[in-house]
């Protein structure tokens, strides 16, 4: 990779992002709508010499495009609330899609694991059928679809698939992101889904540093990366290990079904975050064999260790007042 964009950078997976390739050294452009929020993501990395920022509407290309010069690889990591999904999510990525047809670059495009459906194997591989049977899954499958259409012709694509993450940038986008920086301000918190059941989580450094070791390879592209996380825990567990490494106990309320659908006569994304509790009942576990394969070892952060470095850095950000990955 010679120079990088990275477009949704202030989000939780795009700024975890941001950060490896610019620990990496390499050039680096962080794209996205708010001036203010990647003036402070920058700032947090040290205000290095070798990121740029820039400001544009990842649903028109030619910002990208502008924003793009020198760039040979894109990551796709802007995304969309639930509730807009099924409107919004596939004229995001036709945009980033066509900008990158226009410059003949390489995409790298963070997604999840909606697509696969219900597990049919306690790992699942790559080659697991693709058998949604959600609205969010079936919108997110037919995004895939959209990504390796044969009508991009100079853009060469892989998808880089992450179970539920957390970690200092996560917000309020994933499962745990809200839970965590509850629990690190001291105030009472909300956790989705089953707290009993075991299920996976990748810690976003950890994903990031995968991602873009996939990212470097040219054999890569074309293809459905899994990026596992290494760590299958509940969330009493979790919350254990939080409330540990922040020093405070207050309430953890787990929100099912009911309770997401109270919630969200006034916050839509509560609301449709139901069809998804599937996942907190039935645990979907990915296989990294095919990684494994390719590049090497599957980086893990112990689960403890994750979860008490993300309430660290959520408390210094709060006390910091810096609004990264929200």
């Amino acid at each position: 990779m010679k120079k990088t964009i990275v477009v949704g950078a202030t989000g939780g997976t795009g700024a975890s992002v941001t950060e490896e390739l610019v620990r990496r050294g390499i050039p680096t452009v962080a794209f996205g709508r708010s001036r203010r929020k990647l003036e402070h993501l920058k700032a947090a990395f040290g205000n290095p010499a070798h990121m740029t920022i820039a400001v544009g509407d990842a649903f028109r290309p030619d910002d990208i495009v502008a924003a793009s010069e020198g760039a040979d690889v894109l990551f796709h990591c802007a995304n969309v609330p639930y509730h807009e999904m099924a409107s919004k999510l596939i004229p995001l990525g036709e945009s980033v899609m066509k900008a990158a047809d226009r410059m003949g670059v390489k995409v790298v495009a963070i997604d999840g694991i909606y697509p696969y459906g219900r597990r049919q194997a306690d790992r699942v591989t790559e080659e697991h059928p693709k058998q949604p049977h959600t609205r969010k899954g079936k919108v997110r499958l037919a995004f895939e679809h959209m990504l390796f259409d044969p009508r991009w012709s100079r853009a060469k694509v892989l998808i880089a698939r992450l179970p539920d993450y957390y970690g200092p940038t996560a917000n309020e986008a994933s499962y745990l992101g809200s839970t965590l920086e509850a629990i690190a301000a001291g105030k009472m918190a909300f956790f989705i889904g089953n707290m009993r059941v075991p299920r996976e989580f990748v810690y976003l450094p950890d994903a990031a540093y995968m991602i873009a070791e996939l990212a470097g390879r040219e054999e890569a592209y074309g293809q459905n990366w899994n990026i596992p996380g290494g760590s299958i825990v509940s969330g009493n567990d979790i919350v254990r290990f939080a409330r540990k490494a922040s020093g405070a106990s207050k309430p953890v309320i787990p929100l099912g079904k009911i309770g997401l659908s109270l919630l969200g006569m006034g916050v839509p994304v509560m609301k449709e975050v139901v069809e998804m509790l599937y996942l907190t009942e039935e645990p979907l576990i990915l296989s990294g064999e095919k990684y494994e394969r390719m590049i090497g070892p599957i980086r893990s952060t112990p689960i403890e260790a994750g979860i008490s470095e993300t309430i660290r850095a959520l408390q210094r950000k709060n006390s910091n007042s810096v609004p990264i990955g929200n």
